[in-house]
């Protein structure tokens, strides 16, 4: 066999029948086979995955490498013993339940040659509820790590150029259960001349197997976090303090740590929990610089300081508690908001404020989880009608500039999904109309008691909460969760009307108001006065 253009690695335990497909896919590729090398590596497999891969051997010869080894435990041990057997210029690595585009290799090869990549990275979707990040693929592009899209996508399902993984002696850590891959990918992305993205072509189709038994899916806490903290290390060895490997890690606390810490963090035993809070508290202290602290969101950050605290009783609380009830209420206080999760000015967690500080982010969502209706009824004097709403904001503190009022029409759809929204800057604020008490709840939050006008008009609006966080104002509709609605009224004698409060599809409070007769003038008002009197005589 002459020089293949392409070795493709496949490591193999217990995947049919997804293994066929995969298998399939690489025969298939318009790459053609005399440019493709495939070396496959069973790793022990008590399936019948070691005899498909024997059977594709003595279907395609030229093509297939087959080795059978005890297993190792992960995929690193094989997939390196596939690097020993590899001739191709260019080595891929595919998942062996996963499988490829017929023109991923072929699109990928010529990429690669055309400018002169170290790195190709061809587009990846996820099938079957797998989740894959899709950020990076806005378009064929160069890109590097100081890109905040590539730390997202370390996977080592790329194209790379076999010399330069000769030239470093890359290889795959097996004492690493999972995420094995990201040492590889890092560095090679560190020493490569070039990293192109193709993103006009599926290259790769990832898939979440039936019964989730996708090793990543099967780690433990314990095992998750130790890899965590060799990838970091790896990292931080070949990446100097910066910007720029501050842009690598983003992507391991906003992803890797914090899957250690959300809502199956309470069930875990309390040993689990203390080791996983000094294994996360270490790589705070370690990695978390002041940059990385003010571009995270509250409730991650939150969480991050607590373990570093040593704080796990307040941990597992704000865990616990937010997974039940949601995000605790926003203290509001001298132009600053604060989350009030567990440990906040707790002399004995000792985190300072900046660790709650809320600055922008994921406000909209979690103002609108803590602002319900809590009740609702008219009061009427003379021929006003005035519309009495009590409801619970997700705010503490100065409520000074809180507005609760009717807005006309529905909010815009993209805003709507998140159930409030940050207006722009320029946007006419609503002004308090009527009047508008404020009282503490007793399990947080405030009690806000709007007594708003009603005109006498036809009109169908929401009930909206307007309030100031952290130097925006955000637009929050309120939400019934069943509340009962007060019934229909009418009111005035001159020209009645009647008003009536409801709960929209989306479960958000609107009053709608109308005309009880209507105008004496008008073609519709000719019309029936001229059927009434036909109907008299």
């Amino acid at each position: 066999m002459s020089k293949p253009d392409v070795t493709v690695v496949v490591a193999v335990y217990n995947t049919m029948p997804y293994l066929t497909e995969c298998l399939d896919s690489l025969v298939g590729q318009s790459i053609g086979r005399e440019r493709l090398q495939v070396v496959a590596v069973d790793d022990g497999s008590t399936d019948d995955s070691g005899k498909e891969l024997d059977r594709f051997a003595q279907l395609y010869p030229d093509v297939f490498t087959v080795v059978h080894q005890p297993n190792s435990g992960g995929p690193a041990a094989p997939s390196n013993r596939a690097l020993e057997l590899a001739t191709g210029r260019f080595v891929y690595f595919i998942g062996s339940d996963d499988h490829l585009g017929e023109e991923a290799l072929e699109r990928m090869v010529s990429c690669a040659d055309a400018n002169e990549s170290d790195v190709v990275i061809g587009k990846m979707v996820g099938t079957n509820g797998r989740y894959v990040h899709q950020k990076l693929y806005t378009g064929n592009r160069d890109v590097t790590l100081d890109d905040p899209e590539l730390p997202f996508t370390l996977a080592n399902t790329k194209l790379f150029r076999r010399e330069l993984i000769e030239k470093h002696g890359l290889r795959f850590p097996e004492d690493m259960p999972v995420g094995s891959d990201q040492p590889f990918t890092i560095e090679a992305c560190v020493r490569a001349r070039k990293i192109s993205v193709l993103s006009d072509y599926t290259c790769y189709y990832a898939v979440k197997r039936g019964d989730a038994s996708n090793i990543t899916y099967r780690a433990n806490h314990l095992a998750r976090l130790r890899c965590v903290q060799r990838i970091m290390e790896h990292t931080a060895a070949l990446i100097p303090a910066g910007p720029r490997r501050d842009a690598v890690f983003k992507r391991h606390f906003d992803w890797e740590l914090t899957k250690l810490l959300q809502k199956d963090f309470p069930a875990l035993d309390a040993d689990t929990r203390r080791q996983v809070c000094e294994g996360v508290g270490v790589l705070v202290d370690a990695y978390f610089t002041d940059g990385l602290r003010d571009g995270t969101g509250a409730k991650r950050r939150v969480r991050f300081g607590l373990a570093r605290s040593g704080a796990v009783e307040e941990l597992t609380r704000a865990v616990a508690e937010e997974t039940a009830h949601g995000a605790p209420p926003f203290l509001l206080e001298g132009g600053r908001a604060f989350a009030t999760y567990p440990g906040f000015r707790d002399p004995a967690v000792g985190l300072d404020d900046c660790w709650y500080e809320v600055l922008g982010e994921t406000v909209a969502g979690r103002l609108s989880a803590g602002t319900r209706l809590e009740s609702a009824d008219w009061d009427q004097h003379g021929t006003e009608l005035n519309f009495v709403v009590t409801l619970r904001a997700g705010i503490t503190g100065d409520t000074s500039s809180a507005v609760v009022a009717l807005a006309q029409g529905a909010m815009p759809q993209s805003a709507d999904k998140a159930g409030a929204r940050k207006l722009p800057a320029n946007a006419p604020r609503p002004q308090c109309v009527g009047t508008l008490t404020a009282d503490a709840a007793a399990d947080g939050g405030t009690l806000l008691t709007a007594r708003i006008p009603l005109a006498a008009t036809r009109s169908k609006r929401g009930v909206r909460l307007y309030v100031d966080v952290a130097g925006s104002t955000y637009e929050v509709p309120v939400r019934t969760e069943g509340q009962p609605m007060p019934l229909a009224r009418r009111w005035g004698s001159d020209e009645p009307h009647r008003v009536a409060a409801s709960t929209n599809t989306k479960g958000r409070l609107v009053v709608t108001t109308a005309p009880l007769r209507e105008p004496k003038s008008g073609v519709g008002a000719r019309l029936r006065r001229t059927l009434s009197r036909s109907k008299r005589k």
